[in-house]
């Protein structure tokens, strides 16, 4: 017996994977990378991820969602959340990718952590049911946390899970699942949070952003959102600026040929990578604003080094660090 279950490394994922392999159900975790980066607790989800299945001695199989992800999100047939969450094309999308590692691995269902009436948009009875008939998984998807109050799935029925597997949590409150990880032996996931990063209303700001001046984004583009401060400056012209010397690097790494470099000489602070067709005062403000989150007299000219990202040379810029009003016009 094999058995995939989808791992976001999570409380309740966590539960549901220590619970097959308990049971001797032969998991194979499938954690999903999205196309933005790490972002937020993401990377603590995915280190969690890791941590027990090497406790659990579990395969795990980490899925980088592309270019096929980004063309679900730009247009999803069931509509979104209040914010830039398509819940029910993400899952069902999701689990379309797990129905072929199913195949692929010779498993014989799926199980995931979700709990009835916990998600707001996908987690209730009309939308299981929508999200198991898109992905072509009608009865083979368990939720074990909350099998009770759902319809009999094919596991159920085939007695390929044991009755003490299946559990009747429902609603957003976490006390079971906390004192059944406890029983367990599940410990260091990372607190219960909002849900995934386009549930956040800051990253969603930036793809709404994002996808509203470049409805034809990529990966490329959308990697971007998971670090640094964004500032929109013109409807063509956008700069991400480094909160510190790590944020810096990283923005160095991911800038592509054409790109504008914002380096501030002699003194520390924050590097900006502008993408886009600039005029001149969209230079200078992005120079201003690297000023303002940089280690100089807020009330004193300072030269920015300004110049397209692989090319020599440059231009120097000397700016007055922007004012709090001048980058609330145009923060994200």
């Amino acid at each position: 017996m094999k058995t995939i279950v989808m791992l976001s490394g999570g409380l309740d994922s966590s539960i549901v994977l220590a619970l097959a392999a308990k049971n001797g159900l032969g998991p194979i975790a499938v954690h999903y990378n999205l196309p933005f980066g790490l972002y937020g607790d993401k990377e603590n989800f995915r280190s969690s991820a890791k941590g027990i299945t090497e406790r659990l001695g579990v395969p795990l199989k980490e899925v980088f969602l592309g270019e096929d992800f980004i063309e679900m999100i730009k247009a999803p047939a069931h509509g979104r959340g209040k914010n830039f969450n398509p819940c029910i094309d993400c899952r069902i999308f999701n689990f379309r990718n797990a129905k072929k590692i199913m195949s692929d691995e010779g498993a014989s269902f799926i199980m995931t952590g979700e709990v009835l009436g916990q998600r707001p948009m996908s987690q209730h009875k009309q939308a299981l049911r929508m999200i198991e008939e898109g992905a072509g998984l009608e009865g083979l998807i368990l939720r074990p946390l909350s099998a009770r109050r759902l319809p009999v799935t094919i596991p159920e029925k085939e007695g390929w899970v044991g009755k003490e597997l299946l559990l009747d949590i429902h609603g957003r409150g976490r006390k079971r699942q906390m004192e059944l990880a406890e029983k367990l032996g599940v410990r260091d996931y990372p607190m219960p949070a909002g849900g995934c990063l386009m549930t956040d209303k800051g990253f969603s700001r930036r793809i709404k952003d994002l996808a509203g001046f470049k409805p034809d984004f990529s990966v490329e583009d959308a990697s971007f959102l998971s670090i640094g401060r964004h500032f929109r400056i013109s409807p063509v012209f956008k700069m991400v600026a480094g909160r510190n010397k790590g944020e810096n690097e990283k923005l160095l790494e991911m800038a592509r040929p054409g790109d504008i470099i914002f380096n501030i000489e002699n003194v520390p602070g924050s590097l900006g990578v502008g993408r886009g067709e600039p005029k001149e005062e969209d230079i200078r403000l992005g120079a201003a604003i690297i000023g303002h989150y940089s280690d100089i007299d807020p009330d004193s000219e300072h030269p920015v080094l300004c110049k397209r990202h692989g090319d020599s040379g440059g231009e120097r810029v000397t700016v007055v660090p922007a004012s709090e009003k001048e980058l609330s016009a145009v923060r994200i």
